[in-house]
């Protein structure tokens, strides 16, 4: 399996991350160490999760899944084998990117994950609030003192990125490598099109790691035209369930049933080809749910296919 490198750096990754947002949450310790040992024998290597994981469920507080994959690294001992992302700002006692609440997020989460360092620290939302010079200060020092490799943003808008890039350039700090933004094929909006945050990215040598890959779900082909979802996510994706996010499925589908996969291995597949994009994330509860995942590491799909897809995801974004 060929691996990528993220942005301008020398961090290589695999065609498809895994995302840890599940872990400790609907995936238990022992199904989620399951999924992390068949991913990374499969030669998958990117683990993402953040300190705020999973904080939304009833009785969690944030910090869950981190410490579930603290566990399984300590246990495994495979934390050479694995490039490991987490992110700061969402959890309720570590909200917002002020200086001192960076130093501590950093500190706490790799005791969670039990180890010395990570080798991309997202800021995971932009903090109004706080001075943006203070912010990338921080993660520069973070960054000298060694607890992180690289610098990287998830959710911030085009002018941000600009502005984040411009500090840190004018202070020769190093720049982030890594954008994480909401992307696939029923939710292009967020990257492509003139100074949207593909270019932009492009534009700053960043390589892109969405998330949400497979639209919450919706795009594994499991939802059905007027069945009300009823799954944990459900509610995430109530503003697909439309005729023409569906004709997209359709298609997914057809394509999946011509190679053998899940419809899901399709939709990764398509993402993980599209321009910028490095590395797209997908998270999995159970063995089945990863199945699709790992197929999409190494699924090739023809041009005529590809083509097939944009068009159609095309026709539901006019």
């Amino acid at each position: 399996m060929t691996t990528r490198t993220v942005g301008a750096s020398d961090l290589n990754v695999s065609p498809i991350g895994l995302g840890g947002n599940v872990f400790g949450w609907t995936a238990d310790q022992a199904n989620s160490h399951r999924i992390l040992d068949a991913y990374v024998d499969a030669g998958g290597n990117l683990i993402d999760t953040a300190d705020g994981y999973s904080h939304w469920a009833p009785g969690h507080h944030g910090g869950e899944s981190e410490t579930v994959i603290g566990n399984w690294l300590r246990s495994r001992g495979r934390r050479d084998d694995v490039v490991i992302a987490t992110k700061v700002s969402t959890k309720p006692d570590r909200t917002g990117l002020a200086v001192e609440n960076i130093y501590s997020a950093i500190d706490e989460s790799l005791d969670r994950l039990q180890t010395d360092y990570v080798d991309l620290y997202y800021a995971h939302f932009d903090d109004g609030d706080t001075p943006l010079e203070e912010t990338v200060a921080a993660f520069e020092e973070v960054r000298l003192a060694g607890k992180t490799r690289h610098v990287a943003l998830s959710n911030y808008t085009p002018d941000r990125i600009d502005e984040w890039c411009a500090i840190a350039a004018a202070n020769d700090f190093a720049p982030p490598i890594a954008l994480q933004p909401h992307y696939n094929l029923v939710h292009r909006q967020d990257v492509e099109g003139p100074g949207n945050r593909g270019e932009v990215a492009a534009a700053h040598h960043m390589g892109l790691v969405p998330y949400f890959s497979l639209a919450s779900g919706f795009l594994t082909g499991k939802y059905r035209p007027g069945a009300e979802p009823e799954s944990a996510r459900g509610a995430w994706v109530r503003d697909y369930l439309h005729p023409e996010f569906f004709a997209v499925v359709d298609v997914v589908r057809e394509v999946a049933a011509a190679h053998a996969v899940a419809p899901a291995a399709v939709a990764l597949a398509w993402l993980r080809d599209r321009p910028g994009v490095v590395c797209p994330l997908a998270s999995a509860r159970t063995s089945s749910q990863l199945a699709p995942i790992l197929e999409a590491l190494s699924l090739a799909l023809e041009p005529e296919e590809t083509a097939a897809l944009t068009r159609v995801s095309d026709l539901a974004h006019a």
